[in-house]
């Protein structure tokens, strides 16, 4: 995959690992989101290596990040996506989805999906919507495999 480097006003967005930080992406999530609180630094930086990942830099700090599990022929899950609160509200979530799924590789998947507890317009704009056949999908899910007590199920 070519490596996309384009700037959006005072940002960089960047698909380039090498200006990537696996340990910011893990500050985040670890504390701030909802879906893997207290998940260690080396199961990010695992998920990190074996993912295609996308971030957001302002001033050489990386300030958004996503990733894409990912076969590069098939199917890919959306994931860790995040934008940090004090540069929310500049379209640098929309503008990093735009970069993603724009990618020709990205077009050509069969099966991309997701799990959002609020982001739904945002992803709505790239065509995604509700499976229409849930009764066919399944997961296991171990929600206290990182001892987070406090995800109260989400």
């Amino acid at each position: 995959m070519d490596v996309i480097t384009i700037p959006f006003g005072e940002y960089i967005i960047t698909t380039d690992k090498e200006q990537l930080s696996a340990a910011s992406a893990h500050e985040w999530l670890s504390n701030e989101s909802y879906w893997s609180k207290n998940i260690p630094l080396e199961v990010v930086k695992k998920a990190f290596d074996h993912s295609y990942v996308i971030g957001i830099l302002h001033e050489g700090k990386q300030v958004g990040y996503a990733r894409l599990v990912t076969d590069y022929a098939t199917f890919a899950w959306l994931a860790d996506v995040y934008v940090l609160e004090t540069h929310r509200g500049k379209s640098l979530s929309k503008k990093m989805m735009s970069v993603l799924m724009e990618q020709d590789w990205v077009k050509k998947l069969r099966n991309i999906g997701l799990g959002t507890l609020d982001a739904q317009g945002l992803y709505e704009q790239f065509g995604f919507k509700n499976h229409e056949h849930p009764e066919r999908i399944m997961f296991l899910l171990r929600r206290d495999i990182y001892g987070d007590i406090n995800n109260q199920g989400r």
